[in-house]
């Protein structure tokens, strides 16, 4: 890869190579904020992803209760599919600027590092073509926002048409950007249906900013708890080794209650110790 990581960092280093987080949603609803907080902090976690929070109170209200729990709320979960910057029509492409820059200012707001990005979608507006070239040429716009607020757009692989079948065709489509504020959100499971995770995580390198946990059972084509699916988590670790990856495991999951997410907790740490 041809750019410099010097501005960015996927995580710190207290001591440890990685740090667990899960999206902010597979914590219980019926909690009040701080509580789903404590419970993270309790449960063994080092951070959160959240969604992008519109008003200033509630991006005050997170960061607190966050702050007061010793929990990082790590990244922000974005995506783009209902305006994805591939779409041929000024309205979405408006839509989807607005709405990325709202993620944006929420991860500066809550000491964020990341938004992950669904940059384009390949469907009867848009061909894979269309989409390569119509995504970057938005993308590019807001690279000048992320320099400003320090916060990386991290475009995820996943069920959207879009350079599957290839993991350096991926990897070459954030390089062009030539930018360490547009970088890789791998997830494992996303990928299982199309080839091996730890061939996209070689392929993609130090482009890795932030790593989704999640398993995939190709018969069937069902989702599952981690260690039960398709996903050979020692090559997995191997991999990430290899590459030098740093930072955030975030599992994407259903929610459940304490004695699940314990469980999920449990499963990360042994794909975390090679077991």
């Amino acid at each position: 890869m041809g750019f410099s990581t010097a501005a960015v960092s996927a995580g710190g280093d207290d001591g440890r190579r990685y740090k667990k987080a899960f999206c902010f949603g597979m914590l219980p609803g019926n909690l009040g904020l701080a509580e789903r907080f404590q419970l993270a902090k309790r449960i063994g976690l080092d951070g959160v992803e959240i969604s992008p929070l519109g008003g200033e109170d509630e991006r005050k209200a997170h960061l607190e209760a966050a702050h007061q729990a010793g929990i990082e709320i790590h990244s922000i979960i974005y995506g783009g599919w209902a305006a994805p910057f591939s779409s041929s029509e000024p309205a979405k492409i408006e839509e989807g600027m607005k709405a990325t820059e709202v993620a944006l200012h929420t991860a500066k707001a809550v000491g964020a590092n990341a938004v992950l990005l669904v940059p384009a979608v390949v469907n009867a507006d848009a061909t894979e073509e269309q989409a390569y070239q119509r995504s970057q040429e938005h993308i590019r716009t807001l690279i000048p926002l992320c320099q400003e607020l320090d916060i990386i757009l991290a475009i995820e692989p996943v069920w959207n048409n879009f350079l599957l079948d290839d993991p350096k065709r991926f990897a070459k489509y954030v390089d062009d950007f030539q930018s360490p504020y547009i970088r890789s959100y791998f997830d494992t499971g996303n990928v299982v249906k199309y080839g091996n995770p730890e061939d996209w995580i070689r392929a993609l390198g130090k482009q890795t900013v932030k790593v989704h946990l999640k398993d995939f059972k190709r018969a069937g084509e069902q989702w599952t708890p981690l260690g039960e699916g398709d996903v050979n988590w020692l090559e997995v670790r191997k991999a990430l080794l290899e590459v030098g990856y740093r930072g955030y495991l975030t599992t994407e999951l259903p929610g459940g209650d304490e004695a699940y997410l314990r469980d999920v907790v449990a499963r990360m740490d042994k794909i975390i110790a090679g077991e």
